[in-house]
């Protein structure tokens, strides 16, 4: 069993490197569970384009349930991290219990509101009569599996958070290979097309569900899931979910964001534009992801100090993390710039579609070069449970700012509506990150000064 005090006591670089460097490859692989699903959709004979598009729109109820998952586990783990830097293993077990108590409730309530509202939930988020088919039969399937894509995704990150960070990334890793394996047998080999492509993720699924629990009722966990600590305690859960609204508002608002654009996008520009919005998700995967996982890699190293009450090591990883995620996003940033039909041309041999993404991939990603800052910042700010400053970012982006500018914009430029929507995206993002700073500079200088004083914080 490892001691979680290397958490207090490696040098930051080192740590973040070796407990990032997993997260983001298992951040990066995660991607290929849709990513990969899209690319072979995209190149069935004859559907293609369609099947694409219709998968596309079961894309913001997928991000919907992944949102559960992220109320729980991203609220759930920085607390039993914290309780880890107090040397509460106990109470930092029994939180991971609840929390895989709670996920198996959303589970059930999730799977029998998506099973029997498909076809409405569909139509009202972007699916047109060309493409409602291919949209059910993704998502009959896809439904029937939440129970497995809450548990794998929910409880790795308790895994994550006791500094487990190879062991998180096999969890990732072992769905992705059976997803890709199973791909091409499934949608081409059985010839079962998009149902096939919604199989494969929900087995690959399954199994990475099976290997987290495995691993956190086994030796080597340092916290463990016990029946005992199973019962519901609202003391310890109710927290949790406070601190996971954050990153559950960030997910859960991209599903409406996703309604918003879907049916702008279908309005001004039709089936077309709405394709173009599915690449342009992916790709915008290919930025979002990784971020997330630099945060994930420094956010057990961030929580465990500040339990600790490590006022200049919380500082160092911040540094070290904005760092980071900068450099990525800027060498993202100029391969899009300069060549974005490379991104487009590979989920689409259309031609049409790969011209009309071209353009708009340009304008969407303009400002994602500083969205690192973003997620740095309010990443860094859920990592030490300050709920109310974190929840605010989440909500100013993605409800106060973007979704208004969806349908404002194409009203202000009239010449070329269909593009003004996609240009709400660059627009949202240099406003909130601006509004991000001031807030993050006065509410992280005060946490650390109230380290300092000898404070923590508790939210």
């Amino acid at each position: 069993m490892q001691n979680s005090d290397f958490l207090g006591k490696e040098p930051v670089g080192k740590l973040l490197f070796k407990l990032a460097l997993p997260a983001i490859t298992a951040q990066l692989i995660n991607m290929l569970y849709n990513i990969v699903d899209r690319i072979y959709i995209g190149h069935i004979a004859d559907i293609g384009s369609l099947a694409l598009t219709g998968v596309g729109v079961c894309m913001p109820i997928i991000m919907l349930i992944s949102a559960f998952a992220a109320l729980v586990s991203m609220g759930g783990a920085p607390r039993a991290s914290i309780f880890m830097g107090r040397n509460d293993n106990k109470t930092a077990a029994k939180i991971m219990s609840n929390c895989f108590t709670l996920l198996i409730l959303v589970s059930i309530i999730i799977t029998g509101t998506l099973f029997f509202n498909q076809e409405k939930l569909l139509m009202t988020f972007g699916a047109s009569a060309n493409t409602i088919q291919y949209a059910m039969e993704y998502m009959t399937i896809y439904s029937l599996g939440t129970i497995f894509v809450q548990l794998a995704l929910g409880m790795n990150a308790f895994i994550t958070a006791q500094g487990f960070a190879k062991t998180s990334m096999l969890t990732v890793l072992i769905g992705a290979v059976i997803n890709i394996i199973l791909d091409p047998i499934l949608i081409f080999g059985f010839n079962m097309g998009v149902e096939g492509a919604a199989l494969a993720t929900i087995i690959s699924q399954a199994v990475s569900a099976l290997w987290v629990i495995w691993f956190l009722v086994g030796k080597k966990t340092i916290l463990k899931i016990k029946l005992q600590d199973m019962k519901i305690d609202f003391s310890l859960i109710l927290p949790c979910i406070a601190l996971g609204l954050s990153p559950f508002i960030m997910q859960a608002t991209e599903s409406i964001i996703a309604v918003c654009f879907n049916s702008s996008l279908l309005y001004y520009g039709g089936d077309i534009a709405v394709g173009a919005m599915t690449i342009l998700t992916s790709v915008m995967q290919f930025s979002m992801l990784p971020l997330q996982g630099i945060a994930q890699g420094a956010q057990p190293i961030t929580s465990y100090n500040y339990g600790a009450k490590n006022a200049q090591r919380v500082k160092e990883v911040f540094k070290k993390l904005l760092k980071v995620s900068f450099i990525y996003s800027a060498i993202l940033w100029v391969a899009i710039m300069i060549v974005p039909q490379m991104f487009a041309s590979m989920f689409t041999p259309d031609v049409e579609l790969i011209e009309f993404t071209k353009v708009a991939l340009r304008i969407y990603m303009s400002a994602s070069v500083i969205f690192s800052i973003q997620i740095s910042c309010q990443m860094t700010l859920i990592a030490i449970g300050n709920v109310v400053a974190s929840v605010f970012i989440a909500i100013l982006r993605k409800i106060l700012l973007l979704i208004p500018l969806i349908y404002i914009l194409p009203q202000i430029f009239t010449a070329n509506q269909t593009i003004a929507v996609y240009l709400a995206e660059p627009v949202a993002d240099i406003i909130a990150v601006t509004c991000t700073i001031l807030i993050f500079s006065k509410q992280f200088k005060k946490a650390l000064k109230k380290l300092d004083q000898g404070e923590v914080v508790t939210n």
